[in-house]
């Protein structure tokens, strides 16, 4: 294998927390996929969380390290968002989302007590959280006519493809998930059928 496919993410929801000088640092750590579904997280968090005084986070996407974005939500710059992303580094852990709710307990901790705070509330979260491996997979849908279907479906056994969805008609539909590494081997075994049309969707 020319490049590693496989990352590590968590399960499920988790929180920690972590508290410093009367402050109170809630930590909710979410497995996530995209981008899009961080505002409506944060959003629930400050319906759910009227009286904190920040909701800072950091989240990371793909295995690759520089997708990743930071917000401090008012707190001093680099002393939450960033904190809380080295946490994600260290673990090495991505597709994941660690919001950092705030209740101010009437000390300032300057920005070493800042830093310290939220890099432990992220810990938290991932230490109360179920790691897990995954590996980058791509989504093709797979076109063809009825008399290949023996053929296709046989492919997909072999090579252990996970089916998401199926269409069987006159004209049928497969849409699959590969593992990038098996991208090509698969690919190449597709050509050879002769009259399936493939069309990439997307990498999760």
């Amino acid at each position: 294998m020319l490049f590693d496919d496989s990352y590590k993410t968590i399960e499920s929801a988790s929180e920690g927390i972590f508290r410093d000088k009367g402050s109170k640092f809630i930590a909710f750590s979410y497995p996530i996929r995209s981008e899009e579904e961080v505002k409506p997280i944060i959003a629930k968090l400050r319906t759910e969380h009227p009286k904190a005084n920040h909701f800072c986070y950091a989240y990371r996407l793909t295995p690759n390290r520089s997708v990743f974005r930071v917000n401090d939500d008012g707190e001093p710059s680099g002393t939450a968002g960033r904190p809380i992303l080295n946490c994600l580094l260290s673990e090495d852990i991505t597709n994941i989302l660690i919001v950092v709710v705030r209740y101010f307990g009437g000390t300032l901790l300057g920005v070493p007590g800042l830093i310290n705070a939220y890099k432990n509330a992220g810990l938290e979260a991932i230490k109360a959280s179920n790691v897990v491996s995954k590996t980058v997979n791509d989504i093709y849908e797979a076109h063809f006519e009825y008399l290949q279907m023996n053929d296709v479906m046989k492919l997909t056994k072999e090579e252990n493809l996970q089916v998401l969805a199926q269409q069987f008609d006159i004209n049928c539909i497969l849409k699959f998930e590969v593992r990038k590494a098996q991208l090509n081997q698969v690919l190449s075994k597709f050509d050879k059928i002769e009259g399936v049309k493939l069309k990439y969707l997307s990498t999760i």
